[in-house]
């Protein structure tokens, strides 16, 4: 007798994969080279803009595209066909940074009006423990009709994309998996180590995976944490941070976090939902917490940081020009979701201060749409100062005679990465770094 495994191989049964993001559209297109699959977005222009090899995430070219045995569609009746789900859609925060599950009850829902006895359902969406099989799963079987387990089988894989890496794709990084039961289990690793080739491992259990995952993020948030508390100390005693962090590193057992914004749709999102979930059963934690407020508090630490400086040289503040050269969420990505950026233009507008904001990577019209402000065309005249806030590679490369064209005589520099502490004096500027 064949699994769905072996019916998928055969061309028999097909997978659909919900939510063609950073993390679905690259494993939609991985399985699509292997097996038959349907790509379902809510969004007809991103399935549009997929149908002629585009990626809307400008992570892909038109390569990934080829030799791919794939149908994009936004219509949920054509999805009723296939046999596995995988539900790679966002979970985002609210304004009080409590868990949006409206994208993933919403695939959820979609999931059940498809599904058929015997099918399978992955979801790859970071969330806390428990959420698949206490909030996902009964929507299914609401709709359906259907018993998880007994009628059609869950699964949990969590994503490890890491966007913007060229070195680490998706097929490079060993991979979770989780199931219902033993069998749902094998069918699922089988079909993941079809595409990954470090292999998967099989958690315990579902909410093992869902765990593993959401601490992944949650202890990079933590240690960043410290190397921001630790940022502001050794800016008050006068020392660059970066120089600390070089000298500690040549200790074997020392790991090298550093000082920055945390944003994004990963590190800055995922323990809100840790803590969500531990505070539902009544515990309080103190250390995540703390990280949290000291990341969140960045972006006003440093614009708060330029108009001390604006004011240290008896610059009128409202007057200012200041320009900010960044406005993804991190390095030579165009993904601007929860980008922090946002607060430092925010909180510096609140002081009047003319704020100028440049990326070479950000559209333009999204960061409109989703903030409020658009990109300056081009660098303009002297700035007051200059935040190098994003180590994008095309401000990697700047000679320090470019920061002496752009900014004023007694102006500054912060360049929050400390991409050029160490040509600082010949810049010839007030630069800082975190």
């Amino acid at each position: 007798m064949t699994n769905l495994f072996q019916q998928i191989q055969s061309g028999e049964k097909s997978i659909c994969v919900i939510g063609l993001g950073y993390v679905g559209l690259p494993i939609a297109l991985e399985f699509a080279r292997k097996f038959r699959v349907v790509g379902f977005d809510i969004n007809a222009a991103r399935v549009e803009l997929m149908n002629q090899g585009i990626d809307p995430s400008k992570e892909l070219d038109s390569k990934a595209f080829e030799g791919c045995n794939i149908r994009f569609t936004s219509n949920a009746d054509e999805i009723k066909e296939c046999s596995i789900y995988i539900v790679a859609v966002p979970t985002p925060i609210n304004e009080a940074n409590e868990p949006d599950l409206t994208p993933l009850v919403g695939a959820s829902k979609a999931v059940g009006r498809a599904i058929s006895k015997g099918d399978y359902v992955i979801y790859e969406s970071t969330t806390y423990p428990g959420c698949t099989e206490d909030d996902c799963v009964p929507v299914i079987e609401e709709i359906s009709g259907l018993k998880a387990v007994a009628d059609f089988k869950v699964g949990y894989s969590p994503e490890r994309i890491n966007p913007g890496d060229k070195e680490r794709p998706l097929t490079k990084i060993l991979k979770i998996v989780s199931a219902c039961d033993e069998e749902s289990l094998n069918v699922v690793a089988d079909l993941y180590s079809s595409i990954i080739e470090p292999g998967v491992y099989r958690a315990a259990s579902i909410k093992v995976a869902e765990a593993a995952k959401i601490i992944e993020n949650t202890q990079r948030d933590m240690n960043i944490s410290l190397m921001n508390e630790l940022s502001m100390i050794f800016n008050k005693i006068g020392i660059n941070t970066y120089d600390v962090i070089e000298a500690a590193g040549t200790k074997w057992n020392f790991h090298k976090y550093t000082p920055g914004l945390v944003g994004g749709h990963c590190i800055g999102v995922d323990p809100y939902y840790l803590l969500h979930k531990a505070e539902s059963m009544g515990i309080h934690p103190r250390v995540i917490a703390a990280g949290r407020y000291t990341n969140d508090s960045m972006a006003a630490h440093i614009a708060q940081k330029a108009i001390k400086k604006l004011n240290k040289v008896g610059k009128v503040v409202k007057d200012s020009r200041i320009l900010i050269m960044g406005a993804t969420f991190k390095e030579n990505v165009a993904d601007i979701r929860n980008s922090k950026i946002v607060d430092i233009v925010n909180e510096l507008k609140s002081y009047s201060v003319n704020v100028e904001v440049v990326d070479p990577h950000a559209d333009s019209a999204e960061l409109q749409h989703e903030y409020g402000f658009d990109l300056a065309s081009s660098i303009n005249g002297t700035y007051d100062g200059i935040i190098l806030a994003v180590s994008h590679t095309e401000y990697c490369q700047l000679n320090p005679a470019w920061f002496q064209q752009h900014i004023a005589t007694d102006g500054f520099l912060i360049d929050l990465k400390g991409l050029y502490r160490s040509v600082s004096s010949e810049i010839g500027l007030d630069y800082s770094s975190l």
